[in-house]
């Protein structure tokens, strides 16, 4: 039986160099190793082979079994590379290459992760809530009484059942503050909606990102060194930054942002870039009432509130003149981000 699988290995070496195409290739595998292949009816035959020999006769078998393999591989392998040598006929090595496309995070994206980055190094953490609110969240928790202008129709989308697009990311300080006790150091980053025209400085969908510290002994000094820290790591730490008095319905006292800044070829000038305050008692007391307890009894702890439009720190850091650009999910404008 040794002399009949030489031979058949013979066999093998022979026919190799007649196969020049993949049918072939696969004809010439089913010939020697498929099911009824000359190898495997030979190896059928080693029933009949005396127990003394089988060891030999098994060796051989699977050396020629082996080789047989191997020249099916090899000989695949070089029909590959020959079609892949004739697919590149014809192609002219000499052209430049393509650069490729460069990939860059949105403006605004940058621009949060800035923000999230500051704040988080000084203890604050990520917080959400839905987009879909009620007015107690939006309004009603937050000192605004209902004859406020923002809870007009005109400037907030209602649903029928009385639910509404958030006007601000305030809610989801409310709604932290109903589900933890203080201390409470909380980023709130999302979209909020208002019923704004469309124009150069307007969206009625926008971004922002809120802040909310409570604890026992919040002062307008931690306010300050917070936000001058925040946006020192935004925007240099040679930025100068004031408070201007102000009011809002949900902090007191309140504070509106101006930093200074020199746009390319103008005078430095001072630009409005948030509004921040004390939180009012009054929004502790319903937080108090929602929760059914005192723990953020405002004779027990203080707190600070701030807030920002995303879009707006993206229009001041890269001189963007129009707000609808950010939006519009043009490569020509977006594609300038990629080295930002």
């Amino acid at each position: 039986m040794i002399e009949q699988l030489d031979a058949i290995h013979q066999e093998a070496l022979s026919a190799v160099a007649a196969v020049h195409d993949e049918p072939a290739l696969e004809d010439y595998r089913i010939h020697f190793l498929g099911k009824k292949g000359t190898l495997t009816q030979a190896a059928a035959g080693m029933r009949h082979v005396a127990k003394e020999d089988k060891p030999a006769v098994g060796q051989k078998l699977n050396q020629v079994r082996q080789a047989i393999t191997g020249l099916v591989e090899e000989r695949a392998e070089a029909l590959l590379a020959a079609k892949d040598a004739t697919a590149a006929k014809g192609i002219d090595l000499t052209l430049p290459g393509r650069r490729p496309q460069e990939a860059a995070l949105h403006p605004l994206t940058q621009v949060m992760h800035r923000g999230i980055s500051a704040l988080r190094q000084m203890g604050f953490t990520l917080a959400a809530g839905p987009e879909v609110e009620t007015e107690f969240h939006c309004f009603d928790a937050l000192n605004t009484p209902v004859d406020h202008p923002a809870r007009n129709e005109k400037d907030t989308f209602y649903f029928a059942d009385g639910h509404l697009l958030r006007t601000h990311t305030s809610s989801v300080q409310i709604r932290t503050m109903e589900t933890t006790a203080p201390p409470v150091r909380i980023i709130a980053p999302g979209s909020a909606y208002r019923r704004d025209e469309i124009d150069a400085t307007h969206l009625s969908v926008f971004s922002q990102m809120e802040g909310l510290y409570v604890a026992e002994d919040v002062s307008v000094g931690d306010l300050k060194g917070t936000l001058e820290r925040l946006f020192h790591s935004i925007f240099g730490p040679k930025t100068p930054v004031r408070f201007r008095p102000h009011f809002f319905p949900f902090t007191e006292p309140s504070f509106e942002i101006d930093i200074k800044l020199q746009p390319k070829g103008q005078e430095a000038r001072w630009i409005e870039i948030a509004g921040c305050g004390m939180v009012d008692p009054n929004v502790f007391a319903q937080i108090c009432q929602s929760r059914g307890d005192d723990l953020y009894d405002p004779d027990k702890v203080t707190g600070f509130a701030f807030g920002l439009g995303l879009e707006r720190l993206a229009m001041i850091m890269w001189g963007i003149p129009d707000i609808r650009w950010l939006i519009e999910n043009d490569h020509r404008f977006l594609g300038q981000f990629a080295k930002a």
